[in-house]
C-alpha cells in the first residue's frame, strides 16, 4: 500500500473518530440522565427550554471541579446548586451517573464516589432530569410526575432560592429545608450561615450564624413579612405561605417569565435579591438584609429598642431602665433593659393593700418583638382582656391578616422604623404612665405658656410696626378691601361664591389682595428692565415691596389661554398649599380687567434655563439629582398627602422654579385639577397642557388621573438627564427624545443618554436608576406606570425593587414648524359638539 493511501486512511479514521466524539457529546445536551449514560467533565445536559445547564464548574480562582447547577443563558456563570460541596475532585476526570442501586451519583477519576442522592430506590430502572425551574429530579421507571419524584435539588438547596422552591418546615419531626451560605466566595463548601422558616413553628423567615439568630424578616400577615420595612406588597415579590399536613411552606413566584430572579444567602451572612439586568449585563442588587446596624438580631438586648434616627441607636422602652448603665454609657447594649417598677400583678397584694391595675403603653411602628404566642380571639380588646388576665404577659399586639399575638418572656429584637412598621402594647405599672403622664402634662404647660408670651411679644410688636408698612408687607388684612367694580363686577362677583374649582364649598382664599396701585409701585409700572419672562399666561415681572421684600408678580395677559376659573384655580389651591417643593403665592390683584398673582421671589428662575442652557452654565448632576428628587417629593404631595388630590396637568421645565439653593418648585396651578375621596380619573372636553408632556390617554382622549403627571414627570425627568428638549432627534433616530432614551437602552448603552457636560460628575449607578424610573413613567398604559410613592421609593432606595420598562409606541413626534416652536403658551380651544379640539403646542 503507498504512503498516500495510508495517509488518506488515517485522516479518515481520525475523521470518524472526532464525528463519534462530537455525537457522543451532543448526546447529552439532552434533559434526561438515564441508566447507562454519563456525563463527563466538560459535558453539560441542558433543561427542556436550555434555561439551566448541569455539569463540571470551578468557582472563581479555584482549580477543584463541581458538579453544579447553573443559568444556561446569561454570560456571568452563576451557580444555583452543588452536589459535592464537601467533597471537591482535583482532576478533570470526574462524571456524573445513576448508578447501580438507581441513584444519581457523582465519582472522581479513580471509581470513587464524591456524592450520591442516597435514597432507597425500589427500581434500579431510574433517571434524572432537569427541568426549566432549574430543579433536578430522580423519576423511578421513568415517571415524569414531579409529585412522584423520589429526589430533588429543590428539596436539597444549596445557597440559592430559586422562583418555585418550597422553603419547607414540618415541627412535628423537626424537618427543615435550610439554605446554607457557601464557605468563601470561590468555596462552594458548606458556610457559617443558613437561611430558612422558623424552626420555632411560626411563618417567618430567620437568618441563622451556626445555631445564633442573626435576621428575622418578622410574621407573615398574608400580604408582607411585617419585619421588612421596605417590603410593600405581595404582588411585588410573589411570596405565599400555605400549610399542606401540619408542613409549612413559604413560595415565591414572578410577574413574567422574561424576569430572572433569584435570592441566596452569600458567605457573609447577608440575605440579596438579585434580578439580572440584561441591559447592564450583570445581577442588580435591589434587597439585602441585614445591612444596617438595627437589623442585627437583639441588637439592643431584651426590652430594649434599637432606631437609626437617633444619637444613640439604642434605647430602653418607656417604663425600663438599662441593667447596667456603665455598659450602656459605653456602648454596649446586649445587657438590655429591666423594668423600673414591678407590675401590680406581681405583686403581693394582700401585704399591701392592693393597688391600681397594670395598664399598657402603645408603641407606633415598631417591628414585633421575636417569640409571640398566637392567641384565638376575635378582637383586639379580646385580645388585651387575654394578655391582662394573665400576670405573666408583658405585651399584645393586634396585626391584621394574624391576630392575636401575645408575649409572656422578654421582648427581644424590637426596632423603630421611621415609616410602616406595626403597634404593640407593652403592660407597665399604672403608676409609670401616671408619672409620664404628669411629665407630659407638664411640658404641655411649658409649651403654652411660652407660646403665649411669643404670641404677647409678636402682637406688641407688630401693632407697632402695622401703621408704618403699607399693605404689600402684610401677609393679611382685617378689614374688607374695597374694589372698584365698574368694569369687573360681574367677574368680582363669580368669584365672591367662594366655591371650590369643582363646585365644593370652600373658604374662599385666605390671601391678602392688593391694589393696583401698589403693584404698579412695585414693578415699576411693569417697567420691561423688571420683566423676568413670559408664557402663556402673559408676562412675570420682578418687584420689590416697600419693606424690602422681593417678588414675582404674574399679570396674566387678555390673550392668555387662563381665564377666570384657571385665576380662582390658582389663588384657592395655592392659598392651601404648603410644601417645600411647591411655589408660595403671596396675594393677588382682582381690579378691572387686571388679574395678577403675587409669589415668592426665585432667584435662579425656571429650570429650563439651566439644563437647556450652554454647557458651562449647567448643573452638575448632584444638583440635577437634587431637583429631581424635589420635584418628585413635591408631586407625591399633590398626589396623596394634601388634603385634596391634586392633578397638576402642566408638569414641565419652565414651570419649575429654582431657589437661591437650587432646589425645585411646582409652579402655575391654573390648569390643576382637584379629586376628592376615592376618585381616580377624570374625563374632559377641555384638554391642556403642553406638547411632548403630555400622557397618550389625555392627549388622545382626554382622560386625566394621577398617572398623567407621572409621564409628564417622566418626561422631565429624561429631559434632565439628557440637558436635552423633548422634542430632540438623533441624527441616527426619527424619533423624540423618548424614543432616543429607550433605543439606547435596548442597545445596553444608556450612560450614553447622559448629557456630555456632567459625565464626570455623575454615579452611573444613579443615572442608570433615573434612566431606568424615567422609562417606568413614560409608558403608553397609564395602568403600567408607577404612582409617585413609588418613584418616590425606586429614587431614594437603592434596594428598591425597579421593573422593566416596556418599549413605548407613543414615541414618534411631527416636525413642528418654527411657528409653533416660537410659541409659548398652552393654548385650548373649548370644543364643540361634545367633541375634544385641543391645540397643544412646544416649549
Amino acid at each position: 500500500m503507498s504512503c498516500s493511501s495510508t495517509t488518506q486512511i488515517s485522516v479518515f479514521v481520525s475523521f470518524l473518530f472526532l464525528f463519534s466524539c462530537t455525537i457522543y457529546l451532543t448526546s447529552h445536551a439532552a434533559d434526561t440522565l438515564s441508566r447507562g449514560e454519563i456525563i463527563r467533565d466538560g459535558q453539560t445536559i441542558l433543561s427542556q427550554s436550555e434555561n439551566f445547564a448541569l455539569g463540571f464548574f470551578s468557582p472563581g480562582n479555584s482549580t477543584n471541579r463541581y458538579v453544579g447547577i447553573w443559568y444556561n443563558r446569561i454570560s456571568i456563570q452563576t451557580v444555583v446548586w452543588v452536589a459535592n460541596r464537601e467533597n471537591p475532585i482535583r482532576n478533570s476526570s470526574g462524571s456524573i451517573t445513576i448508578g447501580t442501586d438507581g441513584n444519581l451519583v457523582v465519582s472522581d477519576g479513580t471509581g470513587n464516589f464524591v456524592w450520591s442522592t442516597s435514597i432507597s430506590v425500589a427500581s434500579n430502572n431510574s433517571s434524572a432530569v432537569l427541568v426549566d425551574s432549574g430543579n433536578l429530579l430522580l423519576f423511578n421507571d421513568d415517571v415524569r410526575n414531579p409529585d412522584k419524584a423520589l429526589w430533588q435539588s429543590f428539596e436539597a438547596p444549596s445557597d440559592t432560592y430559586l422562583p418555585g422552591m418550597r422553603v419547607g418546615l414540618n415541627p412535628r419531626n423537626n424537618e427543615t429545608h435550610r439554605f446554607t451560605s457557601w464557605k468563601s466566595e470561590n468555596d462552594p463548601s458548606t458556610g457559617n450561615f443558613s437561611l430558612g422558616v422558623d424552626p420555632e413553628g411560626v411563618a417567618q423567615i430567620v437568618i441563622f450564624e451556626n445555631l445564633r439568630r442573626r435576621w428575622r424578616s418578622g410574621l407573615w400577615n398574608r400580604q408582607i413579612f411585617i419585619g421588612i420595612p421596605n417590603m410593600m406588597s405581595q404582588s411585588l415579590y410573589g411570596f405565599q405561605v400555605s400549610d399542606e399536613g401540619g408542613r409549612m411552606y413559604i413560595t415565591y413566584s414572578v410577574h413574567s417569565s422574561s424576569e430572572i430572579l433569584r435570592f441566596r444567602i452569600r458567605w457573609d451572612g447577608t440575605e440579596q435579591q438579585l434580578r439580572w439586568d440584561e441591559g447592564r449585563n450583570e445581577w442588580v442588587e435591589f434587597w439585602a438584609q441585614p445591612t444596617r446596624v438595627c437589623e442585627f438580631y437583639n441588637r439592643c438586648g431584651a426590652f430594649g429598642s434599637c432606631s437609626e434616627s437617633t444619637s444613640s441607636i439604642c434605647t430602653c422602652i418607656r417604663g425600663f431602665e438599662s441593667r447596667s448603665r456603665s455598659e450602656w454609657d459605653s456602648g454596649n447594649w446586649s445587657g438590655g433593659c429591666v423594668r423600673r417598677t414591678e407590675l401590680e400583678c406581681n405583686r403581693n397584694v394582700s401585704s399591701n393593700g392592693g393597688g391600681r391595675p397594670d395598664r399598657f403603653l402603645e408603641l407606633d411602628r415598631v417591628k414585633l418583638p421575636d417569640f409571640s404566642v398566637s392567641r384565638s380571639v376575635d378582637n383586639r380588646n379580646h385580645c388585651r382582656d387575654n394578655c391582662l388576665s394573665n400576670c405573666s404577659c408583658n405585651a399584645y399586639a393586634y396585626e391584621s391578616g394574624i391576630g392575636c399575638l401575645t408575649w409572656s418572656g422578654n421582648l427581644v429584637d424590637i426596632q423603630n422604623f421611621p415609616q410602616g412598621g406595626s403597634t404593640i402594647f407593652i403592660r407597665l405599672a399604672e403608676s409609670e404612665l401616671r408619672e409620664s403622664k404628669k411629665r407630659v402634662i407638664l411640658i404641655i404647660v411649658l409649651v403654652v405658656v411660652l407660646g403665649t408670651l411669643s404670641l404677647c411679644i409678636s402682637a406688641y410688636i407688630f401693632w407697632r410696626c402695622r401703621a408704618k408698612l403699607p399693605d404689600l408687607c402684610r401677609d393679611k388684612i382685617e378689614e374688607p378691601v374695597i374694589v372698584d367694580e365698574t368694569k369687573s363686577g360681574e367677574f368680582w362677583k363669580e368669584f365672591s361664591t367662594q366655591h371650590d374649582t369643582e363646585g365644593h364649598q370652600g373658604n374662599g382664599p385666605e390671601l391678602p389682595m392688593h391694589s393696583l396701585q401698589d403693584i404698579e409701585i412695585a414693578t415699576h409700572n411693569f417697567s420691561p428692565a423688571n420683566r423676568l419672562g413670559e408664557g402663556g399666561f402673559g408676562p412675570v415681572y420682578k418687584g420689590t415691596l416697600p419693606c424690602g421684600k422681593e417678588v414675582a408678580v404674574k399679570r396674566l395677559s387678555r390673550k392668555s389661554g387662563q381665564g377666570l376659573e384657571e385665576f380662582k384655580n390658582e389663588i384657592i389651591l395655592i392659598a392651601k398649599l404648603q410644601h417645600r417643593n411647591l411655589v408660595r403665592l403671596l396675594g393677588y390683584c382682582i381690579e378691572g380687567e387686571e388679574k395678577i398673582l403675587v409669589y415668592e421671589y426665585l432667584p435662579n428662575k425656571s429650570l429650563d434655563a439651566f439644563i437647556f442652557a450652554n454647557p458651562q452654565e449647567r448643573l452638575d448632576w448632584g444638583r440635577r439629582f437634587n431637583i429631581i428628587e424635589g420635584i418628585a417629593r413635591g408631586l407625591l404631595y399633590l398626589h396623596r398627602d394634601s388634603r385634596l388630590r391634586i392633578i397638576h396637568r402642566d408638569l414641565k421645565a419652565s414651570n419649575i422654579l429654582l431657589d437661591e439653593e437650587m432646589n425645585p418648585k411646582i409652579s402655575d396651578f391654573g390648569m390643576a385639577k382637584i379629586f376628592g375621596g376615592n376618585d381616580n380619573q377624570g374625563n374632559t372636553n377641555r384638554v391642556v397642557g403642553t406638547y411632548g408632556y403630555m400622557a397618550p390617554e389625555y392627549a388622545m382622549e382626554g382622560l386625566f388621573s394621577v398617572k398623567s403627571d407621572v409621564y409628564s414627570f417622566g418626561v422631565l425627568l429624561l429631559e434632565i438627564v439628557s440637558g436635552k428638549k423633548n422634542q430632540y432627534r438623533h441624527p441616527e433616530y426619527s424619533m423624540n427624545l423618548i424614543g432616543y432614551a429607550w433605543n439606547l437602552w435596548r442597545e445596553k448603552r444608556p450612560l450614553e443618554f447622559l448629557d456630555p457636560s456632567i459625565r464626570d460628575s455623575c454615579s452611573p449607578s444613579t443615572v442608570l436608576r433615573c434612566i431606568h424610573v424615567g422609562l417606568l413613567c413614560v409608558q403608553d398604559s397609564a395602568m403600567d406606570r408607577p404612582i409617585m410613592s413609588t418613584v418616590v421609593l425606586m429614587l431614594e432606595s437603592d434596594s428598591a425593587i425597579v421593573p422593566m420598562p416596556r418599549q413605548p409606541t407613543f414615541t414618534m413626534g411631527r416636525n413642528l414648524t418654527e411657528m409653533e416652536l416660537s410659541l409659548d403658551s398652552s393654548e385650548v380651544i373649548i370644543s364643540r359638539n361634545n367633541m375634544t379640539n385641543t391645540m397643544v403646542v412646544g416649549r
